[in-house]
């Protein structure tokens, strides 16, 4: 298995510049003249660069999503039909939304510091705030109530970094929005993936439908834990990962891995070479 390619898609956080393909033409259908709304233009992006790869004769062994990207990857993985997915992450982006006007919250990466200190950290601070996204073995971040989350960050060294994002995403400040989304999901045929699909909550890979639609049910209130998504690639025998995002956001987080095995490229070096 050595030498597999890994294609990754990245969540909230990133441009969502438009490359003008299939995706994003579904994308303008589904505003109806209105601008598209943020998660479906991210969304959107990232589609039309996996379309770029195809191309250009690229083809994952194994696919992951941070976050909203799990929607791609779902797509890419061949469980989850496109016009669907834009569906669905509209709604995504309207209940989400909605949850963070009626409780409003924040998210802070916090760098330098072990996550599981981290993570302490927001269990031991009262209020809303939980460890939201275990990014790298030097990257955390922790989201909830903006007091709390101060609070909780104030205890810990290391870099803060206050995230540039609507609401406290992978908290329980979403459950309303969860919950909806559970019933939508819930009327969506997936299929079992052709291609390996690892879940960003805890490594797993996920080989079934009916795993791909749980997975998504699940990933608003749970944190993501990339770090659990590398390793288990690197035990699948992945040594190239290719980020279908133009910002680089992933593949800037794999090189906190510090593996000379594990070679992290933007979709758009990969389609100009």
């Amino acid at each position: 298995m050595a030498g597999r390619l890994a294609v990754v898609f990245p969540g909230q956080g990133t441009s969502g510049e438009q490359a003008g393909g299939e995706a994003w033409e579904l994308a303008r259908g589904r505003a109806a003249g209105d601008e598209v709304p943020y998660q479906l233009r991210v969304f959107a992006a990232s589609m039309d660069l996996f379309s770029g790869l195809r191309g250009s004769g690229v083809w994952p062994d194994v696919v992951s999503g941070h976050s909203l990207g799990e929607y791609a990857a779902a797509v890419a993985a061949g469980s989850l039909g496109l016009e669907d997915a834009v569906e669905l992450v509209a709604e995504r982006d309207r209940l989400m939304t909605l949850a963070s006007r009626k409780n409003p919250g924040v998210m802070v990466a916090v760098v330098g510091v072990d996550p599981g200190e981290v993570s302490r950290a927001a269990e031991e601070t009262e209020g809303v705030v939980v460890a939201a996204n275990f990014n790298s073995p030097r990257q955390t971040v922790i989201s909830g109530e903006p007091g709390a989350v101060e609070a909780a960050a104030g205890k810990v060294g290391g870099r803060k970094i206050r995230l540039n994002v609507a609401g406290a995403f992978h908290s329980p400040l979403m459950r309303e929005a969860a919950l909806e989304m559970e019933g939508l999901l819930a009327g969506v045929t997936f299929r079992d993936p052709e291609v390996p699909m690892i879940s960003g909550a805890d490594g797993s890979v996920l080989e079934r439908g009916e795993e791909v639609r749980l997975a998504l049910q699940r990933q608003m209130l749970s944190p993501v834990r990339w770090v659990a998504v590398v390793e288990r690639m690197v035990e699948l025998g992945v040594r190239e990962v290719v980020e279908a995002g133009e910002d680089g956001t992933l593949t800037r987080m794999l090189r906190d891995f510090r593996r000379k095995d594990l070679r992290g490229r933007r979709a758009g070096e990969v389609i100009s070479a």
